[in-house]
């Protein structure tokens, strides 16, 4: 939450599909672990040493970098900020942080999720929930479409949420 008085500072909008692109890219890698992985063992501490496991708590942890530090710290948006923002053209239009930040939330949740049902031994969770999120970051990445920014748009105009 902002309690300063001073408004967000805006982003660029590519440096979130530039992110969506590199976590598409380390999504679709834990989906294919987990496949490969495939079937889970019985034993709890011999899931939660899986490579497949470890590999999703790690993207997991990026997407808690972004959900709250915010979208300008996220590790991808410090990258394109120094290294690729640089070499393009002023972007046409910014755009509020708010909403990206958000997705990074709806992604910490979906991994979490799948971390849990990996967990608890359900055969196919970890790779479900990592091929969601990695659906969710291909649209942003390829088609600038952010589910996760669509998602806090109508939880906006549903007052479910506050804008800040």
């Amino acid at each position: 939450m902002n309690t300063s008085s001073k408004p967000a500072q805006e982003i660029d909008p590519r440096g979130p599909r530039f992110g969506a692109g590199i976590t598409g890219a380390l999504l679709i890698i834990a989906v294919v672990i987990g496949l490969w992985q495939l079937p889970i063992p019985s034993d709890l501490a011999e899931r939660a040493s899986q490579v497949g496991f470890i590999y999703l708590a790690v993207i997991t942890a990026i997407f808690a970098w972004g959900a709250f530090a915010g979208i300008a710290r996220h590790p991808w948006g410090i990258l394109f900020k120094k290294l690729v923002r640089p070499r393009l053209q002023p972007p046409e239009f910014l755009e509020a942080p708010e909403p990206p930040t958000f997705a990074q939330l709806i992604g910490l949740i979906v991994t979490i999720t799948g971390l849990v049902l990996h967990l608890a031994g359900v055969p196919y969770g970890m790779v479900m929930a990592s091929g969601v999120a990695f659906i969710a970051a291909f649209l942003n990445a390829v088609f600038g479409l952010c589910l996760g920014c669509e998602l806090y748009a109508l939880l906006v105009r549903a007052r479910i949420i506050a804008r800040t």
